[in-house]
């Protein structure tokens, strides 16, 4: 099976991990200049991380909790589209409009974090989310 709606899927996986490695390379620097030894950390949560380190640093964790949210309805919508033969055309291209939507809210988050863009962001992602689920359903109702 070929269908164009599984590159942006293969595409917001590849940038989900690319944020876990941007987490990581700014986390663990954060830790070490906090005096955090995570050798005798014990039961720590993320709210715990947001007290110890710098807004800065949890930023990239954030935005990575947040490609564990949303985006696995993505990944549902687009896989439900894809077994269905209808992954071609107009939906690839909201697909592709979604995952462009959530690196663009990524590097909002991940650097400057307001507010306003990401609150313009989010809505327009959710919006093309809708617009998959709806034609998901058509594929399969």
């Amino acid at each position: 099976m070929h269908s164009e709606i599984l590159r942006p899927m293969v595409a917001l996986i590849a940038w989900t991990l690319v944020m876990l490695c941007w987490m990581i390379a700014t986390r663990m620097p954060a830790m070490t200049a906090a005096g955090i030894d995570l050798r005798t950390l014990v039961g720590s949560k993320g709210t715990d991380a947001d007290r110890a380190l710098p807004a800065t640093a949890q930023w990239k964790a954030h935005n990575y909790n947040h490609l564990m949210e949303q985006p696995t309805l993505f990944y549902a919508a687009c896989t439900v589209i894809a077994i269905s033969s209808a992954g071609n055309g107009v939906n690839a291209w909201l697909a592709w409009g979604y995952v462009l939507v959530r690196v663009v809210h990524s590097v909002v988050q991940a650097t400057a974090n307001r507010v306003a863009p990401r609150f313009a962001l989010f809505p327009l992602s959710s919006l093309l989310l809708v617009a998959l689920t709806l034609h998901a359903a058509i594929a399969v109702f």
